[in-house]
């Protein structure tokens, strides 16, 4: 006969297991992940080439610490300017890696930083425009040690 305790232990192991497995399904990363998350930012809109530039490293030793800028051509006024860049990697356990939000003031629309890369992908950036037009520059990047692989036992 099963205590009333030692059945709560089982049941709460049990549950914690079941989340812990799906959850780790969820973060198998692919691109068609990273398509809906782009879709999340964009809905519906064509997104266009030009105006971004994305600059990576083509190739990576190591993907801790991946240099990263992205900048947009744009005047910065009220009436034109860069309202949001958003960076997606295809193959990242969370694909929308970064958004950063601007407004006329910014003075231009740059961002610099250091991402994590979990394999060898591609790297997208979008910006978004105060007309509503969306902008993209991609890069496929190798990486040769990956990083975010921490996955759920």
């Amino acid at each position: 006969m099963t205590s009333r305790r030692d059945f709560l232990v089982a049941a709460g192991s049990l549950a914690g297991g079941v989340a812990l497995a799906s959850a780790a399904g969820a973060a198998r990363a692919t691109p068609a992940a990273m398509q809906e998350a782009i879709r999340k930012v964009v809905g519906e809109a064509q997104i266009r080439r030009g105006r971004v530039r994305l600059e990576i490293p083509p190739l990576v030793d190591n993907g801790n610490a991946v240099p990263l800028t992205v900048s947009v051509e744009s005047p910065m006024t009220q009436v034109d300017h860069v309202k949001a860049i958003h960076v997606f990697a295809e193959k990242n356990p969370l694909p929308n890696v970064l958004s950063a939000y601007f407004n006329a003031r910014a003075g231009r629309a740059r961002v610099v930083t250091r991402i994590r890369l979990a394999d060898s992908q591609t790297v997208t950036a979008i910006a978004e425009l105060s007309d509503g037009s969306f902008w993209t520059d991609t890069v496929d990047v190798v990486v040769t040690l990956s990083a975010c692989l921490e996955e759920f036992v």
